[in-house]
């Protein structure tokens, strides 16, 4: 197997040096056994004292909760609300009906109508991030299509994986490495599912802070953290 190159291999945190390996698999699909995935192409590259890190989006792929747009008919909450959130250059958020249709769908409409409001508030208050944190992780995990989404996902909205805790854990007896699944973008990352509760998750947070294995046509889900 030949790794790929990511934006820098190694990071310094805390006086030492890590890298950053990412691992290309092949496109993962509803059904996939994920551990198998994950040992099918990490087996023999990894060593004592590493850590195996998943992409979210992969997970949920193989859970099979990655809809097509022809499949979601967002209701009146879901046209009207979307038009408040901020989209940025990095993804669109809830900042489309779909999208914000399965926000409702997961975390309930009471609750996403609270986090507007709450939001709106933050917003005048000029603090950031106040929506999210009402919403909770089933909202901030959820995924809508763009251009540079490896086909058919781009034409999808990918919520945020089932169980990731008890998914880590499956993956980690696998292939015998500690195991985190991950959500990491150009805005941050948040740990989902990890193998050990003794895990520090603002760690590995911070190990893959500038998005290492990037998310658009790279085909890296998978990726291990190495002390250099």
């Amino acid at each position: 197997m030949t790794f790929e190159k990511v934006k820098n291999i190694e990071i310094e945190f805390n006086g030492e040096k890590f890298a950053r390996i990412p691992v290309k698999t092949k496109v993962i699909v509803k059904g996939d056994d994920i551990a198998a995935v994950v040992s099918e192409y990490v087996s023999g590259n990894t060593q004592k004292g590493d850590l195996v890190f998943i992409s979210e989006k992969a997970v949920a792929c193989s859970q099979g909760r990655s809809i097509p747009l022809t499949e979601i008919k967002p209701g009146f909450w879901a046209v009207r609300l979307s038009h408040f959130v901020t989209k940025t250059p990095h993804g669109i958020g809830l900042g489309m009906p779909e999208t914000m249709q399965m926000a409702i769908v997961e975390c309930g409409l009471p609750r996403i109508l609270v986090a507007s409001l709450v939001g709106a508030v933050g917003k005048l208050l000029r603090r950031k991030g106040d929506f999210y944190r009402v919403a909770g992780d089933k909202a901030a995990s959820i995924d809508g299509p763009t251009p540079y989404t490896i086909a058919p996902y781009n034409k999808c909205v990918t919520l945020g994986p089932k169980e990731p805790d008890k998914t880590a854990r499956d993956i980690s007896r696998k292939i015998g490495c500690p195991v985190a699944i991950v959500d990491v973008n150009d805005l941050g990352g948040k740990v989902l599912g990890a193998s050990s509760k003794e895990m520090d998750r603002d760690v590995i947070v911070a190990l893959l802070r500038d998005n290492p294995l990037g998310q658009g046509s790279e085909q890296t889900p998978v990726g291990i953290i190495r002390k250099a």
